[in-house]
């Protein structure tokens, strides 16, 4: 029998003590609270550890160890979580378009849409650095973060997700928004974990929330955002990474130094 979701343990982990009442107000307060403390990370790739999406696997490595993960982890832990409060959520799939044409991307992306109030929203905790804290109304009406940050519009069978980098808005993914279920993402997970010519098999990504911004990771780069204001840098080696990630992940991973590193970019 599968091992059902320990909700108060996952809501104590992103620091959530409110409503458990499937409201609008609910879903917005618990991803806002995930995103905040949940970091994304794809270091298990690197590292050589199967990515678990089952719920043993999500409750050991993001609730009980601290850790983050990718969109498939981020996702598939809170459909569970939404799905034990009593909203109804979908599983979609996407191809990403930030770092590749619409052609070259396979779909790689996990995200939600939960109906509340009349109104379908997309949910998407696992976007990284460009995660929306804030549900996205599929009625294209934009999602202001400070500035207006996200909006879906529709083309043809088509929805584009928009978002805005370095100032300018650009498409971050396209989906059919037609319903996947875990057995698809099983496939998806295997594909994105382990192939070769996956980017996440050559590449380091992560991004956190901080008290005065975020903190990003791109191979050796690190952008550091402290009240608007960003600061880059270059790690220089592993026990660089190793301690970035303590300081502002929330997790140490003594691994990190060993990190099988071949192919990834500026890395010896």
């Amino acid at each position: 029998m599968a091992q059902p979701l320990d909700l108060d343990a996952y809501l104590a982990r992103i620091n959530y003590y409110g409503s458990r009442t499937p409201t609008y107000d609910t879903l917005a307060a618990i991803l806002r609270n995930h995103i905040f403390n949940i970091p994304f990370e794809s270091f298990d790739v690197l590292l050589g550890h199967p990515i678990r999406l089952d719920l043993e696997g999500l409750q050991s490595k993001i609730v009980a160890a601290g850790r983050g993960g990718y969109c498939f982890e981020h996702a598939s832990l809170m459909h569970a979580a939404l799905e034990a409060i009593g909203f109804a959520p979908m599983r979609h799939a996407s191809r990403v378009l930030i770092f590749e044409p619409r052609n070259a991307s396979v779909r790689q992306h996990m995200f939600l849409t939960v109906t509340t109030g009349g109104v379908t929203y997309v949910i998407d905790p696992g976007f990284g650095p460009f995660a929306c804290p804030q549900p996205i109304p599929i009625d294209g009406t934009p999602v202001p973060t400070n500035a207006p940050s996200h909006r879906l519009v529709r083309e043809g069978s088509d929805w584009f997700l928009y978002v805005t980098r370095d100032g300018e808005e650009i498409r971050g993914w396209v989906s059919t928004m037609e319903e996947e279920y875990p057995v698809d993402f099983e496939m998806m997970n295997h594909y994105i974990a382990t192939h070769p010519a996956s980017f996440f098999t050559h590449n380091i990504l992560a991004s956190a929330v901080t008290g005065e911004g975020r903190v990003n990771v791109m191979n050796q780069g690190v952008l550091v955002m402290r009240n608007g204001v960003a600061e880059a840098s270059q790690l220089a080696d592993r026990k660089a990474l190793r301690l970035l990630v303590a300081r502002h992940f929330g997790f140490d991973l003594p691994e990190l130094e060993t990190m099988r590193v071949d192919g990834v970019p500026g890395w010896q």
